[in-house]
């Protein structure tokens, strides 16, 4: 198969877990965890979105009009949670969807650069399964793709989660439809 010029190919894989593994409170933390909640602050959002995920060329949210993202915030069947310092500052991202009958999916998991390797993944996972596993989910899922952090697969399967799927994704490439500028991901070459 040949990327077109201009997209990028990825492997995605996605990951889940049956049942609660055993419950670990979340460690302590200089960070705090806050709850968005509707009607969600869209600009907000998509700037913590892109201070995540520009590295690892994000583009879901930033795609999407305006309209759609926030309906898709504002639904009950969405939750934000957001890590954050002391003093309020946004680091981490956590968005949750409950719309599938006894799932829940990590659709964004992520902290900002400078925010990975000192456990704060850890902790902000340890939220994650606290709020996905509530009465009538039998089912916690989360995908990934060689795009995001080296580690981000080895790091859910740390956490108890199984591989079920994998296929490959074709994507323009964000940074020639100027969703990120032309220098990010210096590791992968524009074609």
């Amino acid at each position: 198969m040949i990327i077109p010029k201009g997209h990028l190919g990825s492997i995605v894989t996605s990951l889940e877990m049956l049942a609660p593994s055993a419950p670990q409170a979340p460690r302590k933390s200089a960070l705090k965890l806050e709850h968005w909640q509707a009607p969600i602050d869209r600009d907000r959002y998509r700037k913590l979105f892109r201070a995540i995920g520009e590295e690892w060329l994000w583009q879901g949210r930033l795609v999407m009009d305006d309209a759609k993202l926030q309906a898709l915030l504002d639904s009950p069947a969405t939750q934000v949670h957001v890590a954050a310092r002391r003093d309020g500052t946004p680091v981490g991202l956590l968005e949750l969807d409950f719309a599938a009958p006894g799932a829940a999916e990590l659709v964004y998991f992520g902290l900002v650069p400078g925010m990975t390797g000192n456990g704060h993944g850890g902790w902000l996972m340890a939220h994650a399964m606290r709020l996905c596993w509530r009465p009538g989910i039998t089912r916690v899922w989360v995908h990934t793709c060689d795009l995001d952090h080296p580690g981000a697969l080895g790091f859910y399967m740390a956490q108890g989660f199984v591989p079920f799927e994998r296929a490959i994704e074709i994507i323009a490439d964000p940074r020639v439809i100027g969703l990120h500028p032309r220098d990010t991901a210096a590791r992968i070459p524009i074609l």
